[in-house]
């Protein structure tokens, strides 16, 4: 038998029937689910030093299990001595099974070890059933050998759903375990 992540086994026995209950779902195909996660991360330096987008890179590679790619600039901006083509941040996209065992990575190892942690704010909804989160610091991150970095960065977290509004997308996450504020 395949290796099936904890998270996406409790997905298929436990949040599709609590969704339709909550929801009303008349089939199975209309629970919304995850569909990717994208980690990102701005590196504004890297214009003056090309090393820093191969830290970039090499963080967030070791953060999510996957080769992270650099972005580059689309345009010309004279005013931070940009040029179009220069590498100016690293993301990468996780689908699958590795997004799952980074979710559950996340929300069991790295939220908790934030710094007066009582929850994520509950405002990073786009209203189309995606959420965004920003984490400060990537030493939160077990991954991370702090003695072997050389600057405290943040990174931002896109959790693509297929739910249509906030509020299903919000009990998915919730049903996946993103410890929420309780306002």
């Amino acid at each position: 038998m395949a290796y099936v992540p904890r998270l996406k086994k409790e997905y298929r026995e436990r949040v599709i029937k609590a969704l339709t209950d909550e929801f009303g779902y008349k089939n199975v195909m209309q629970v919304p689910k995850l569909q990717k996660i994208v980690v990102s991360r701005g590196v504004g330096a890297a214009v003056a030093d090309k090393k820093l987008i191969d830290h970039a890179v090499d963080e967030l590679t070791l953060i999510t299990g996957q080769k992270a790619v650099a972005t580059i600039s689309k345009k010309d901006v004279a005013a931070f001595k940009l040029r179009k083509g220069m590498p100016i941040g690293a993301k990468v996209t996780l689908r699958g099974e590795r997004m799952y065992e980074f979710l559950d990575r996340l929300v069991t190892t790295a939220l908790p070890r934030v710094r007066d942690f009582q929850g994520i704010r509950a405002t990073g909804f786009d209203g189309r059933g995606n959420y965004n989160l920003g984490v400060t610091e990537q030493i939160i991150f077990p991954e991370i050998n702090i003695d072997k970095i050389n600057r405290i960065n943040g990174m931002d977290i896109t959790f693509v759903t297929s739910a249509d509004t906030d509020k299903e997308a919000k009990s998915l996450l919730t049903e996946l375990g993103l410890p929420f504020k309780k306002n």
